[in-house]
């Protein structure tokens, strides 16, 4: 039986992990991988803060540093998925 995602953004699989999040298809090459760093209270709420955003390779043969294509650290869940998708997007034409 085939994974189903609940969630989606642009298309893509959207799965939450405790405070990472990890955006793409893993039959891919690349995916988004963001963690969330800091958060703020919001009423009963914590709204994510900080976002470090990184493109990594599916490819589990190779060491983490090297999985790591790009990475950056973005304020806000919202600009770090926009980026993310962004980034992910031109990694996956470059293949």
């Amino acid at each position: 039986m085939a994974f189903t995602p609940k969630l989606t953004y642009k298309g893509r699989p959207l799965v939450r992990s405790g405070k990472e999040v990890y955006y793409g298809n893993m039959t891919d090459p690349y995916v988004a991988y963001l963690q969330i760093l800091t958060t703020t209270k919001m009423g009963d709420q914590e709204i994510a803060d900080k976002v470090m955003v990184a493109i990594l390779s599916t490819d589990e043969s190779k060491p983490l540093p090297e999985r790591i294509m790009r990475r950056s650290t973005k304020n806000g869940l919202y600009n770090a998925l926009d980026i993310g998708s962004i980034w992910l997007e031109r990694a996956l034409q470059i293949q």
